[in-house]
């Protein structure tokens, strides 16, 4: 349970859909410009070219599977299961953990648009652009829900004082 948690968490870093995680190999991470880390792939969805800086934690898991006999085999960066199996794991970790709505992949996907980039100040059109978002559209939808979070919190605020 321990690989399915950090590809999880490797998705909330990165924005990587499940599709795009399962694929992505060795040869996809450079080197780049300040000697940071970067994934530079397609993604499958949309054919479009993602670039992303490997912040800390995602560069820890991608070191943690570096010597992974599967990963070395077939060049990929994780040694990730079959879909079904690893939403039936992340279902298995919501319930341990008490958490009480379907925890899929595309969870991690939307944690790194909200909760990583937008939330700390990322612009949103570098945030699509990670993303492989062809529209700025797409994106939005994100900042949408960050806006009703946003008025959510403040009503609970609001409530609080009266």
């Amino acid at each position: 349970m321990r690989l399915v948690r950090d590809i999880f968490l490797f998705c909330c870093f990165t924005g990587l859909a499940y599709a795009d995680v399962q694929k992505l190999k060795r040869s996809e991470i450079i080197q780049g410009t300040n000697d940071e880390l970067w994934i530079i792939t397609k993604r499958q969805k949309t054919d479009t070219t993602s670039r992303i800086p490997l912040l800390p934690p995602a560069l820890e898991i991608v070191e943690r599977y570096k010597d992974n006999m599967e990963c070395q085999i077939k060049g990929k960066v994780l040694p990730v299961l079959g879909n079904q199996k690893m939403n039936s794991y992340l279902k298995e970790i919501a319930d341990r953990c008490d958490i009480h709505f379907n925890l899929t992949f595309h969870i991690a996907r939307h944690t790194f648009a909200t909760t990583v980039t937008l939330s700390n100040g990322v612009p949103i059109e570098t945030v699509a652009k990670m993303l492989g978002h062809r529209n700025l559209k797409t994106t939005q939808h994100y900042a949408k829900i960050l806006d009703k979070k946003i008025s959510d919190d403040m009503k609970r605020l609001e409530d609080y004082r009266l």
